[in-house]
């Protein structure tokens, strides 16, 4: 009876353990300001396929960013994204465009603000545009899961599993959108090799909670974001497909290098 119940308490912890806790208002941490810099992005292997541009910067009491990447063939991926950051943090806006020598490819945006989502891919006449519903402050999209994490890092840290909300697209049956599920955990202190320096970054994964039905149409996959340490965190590498879950697997690195070393796990640093 006492191994019984031994085994019974064991089992109490590594289920509260894996408990996975709502966030239903993002408390504001670690405030973003002005930053500018120039990323790269690579396939998943870590060959550079375009140079990027960061620009973040304040203006009122909105946070506002806009990433640029240039292709050698002449393509343009370009993301915005707007954010409240007070009294909690809360995403506003979220866009992403695709052009080829100025000739639009696909777009897709967000607005929080009144609850819609679009999606046009040209040339396909592929087009969705649908009211969805937003909970302001646990909806996030695209590069606002970076500034969620950053404030949401010691939480992670000290092992909680937390759920958000994330505005995704799919393409099958049809191009679609909607609001899932995601759980947030921490994988690890990992290093990698950028641009010929040897850095290192908490591993945060993203991991969407798709139903059943809709599993059977589309693989989903994870996305990883690293940002850096030791502390204050901000954003160090990204992995994941570029919009649609069936889109290429790529990479992005906070600076910007011929190639992009895989992240390996490493132990944290006990000195001092």
């Amino acid at each position: 009876m006492r191994v019984k119940k031994r085994r019974a308490v064991l089992l109490s912890i590594f289920a509260a353990g894996c408990i996975v806790t709502p966030v239903f208002a993002l408390e504001v941490t670690e405030p973003a300001g002005a930053a500018h810099g120039f990323p790269g992005l690579c396939d998943i292997n870590g060959k550079k396929l375009a140079d990027g541009e960061f620009r973040q910067w304040v203006e009122g009491n909105r946070l506002h960013i806009i990433i640029t990447y240039r292709f050698p063939a002449g393509e343009l991926y370009e993301e915005h994204a707007q954010f409240r950051q007070q009294p909690e943090l809360i995403q506003e806006k979220w866009s992403w465009k695709e052009s080829k020598h100025g000739k639009p490819q696909r777009e897709f945006a967000v607005d929080f603000l009144s609850g819609t989502a679009s999606a046009h891919i040209h040339g396909n006449d592929k087009d969705v545009s649908k009211k969805i519903d937003i909970e302001p402050g646990r909806t996030f999209a695209g590069f606002g899961f970076t500034i969620a994490l950053s404030n949401l890092r010691k939480r992670l840290l000290r092992g909680e599993q937390l759920a958000l909300k994330a505005v995704g697209f799919a393409p099958f049956p049809t191009l679609t959108v909607q609001v899932v599920t995601v759980k947030i955990s921490y994988g690890g202190l990992d290093r990698m090799r950028m641009s010929g320096r040897l850095l290192k970054g908490d591993r945060f994964i993203i991991h969407p909670e798709i139903p059943f039905i809709a599993s059977l149409f589309v693989n989903v996959p994870d996305t990883k974001i690293w940002l850096t340490n030791p502390a204050p965190a901000g954003f160090l590498r990204w992995e994941g497909p570029i919009v649609l879950p069936d889109d290429p697997l790529i990479r992005v690195d906070l600076l910007s290098g011929a190639t992009s070393g895989r992240a390996e796990p490493t132990e944290p640093d006990k000195r001092g």
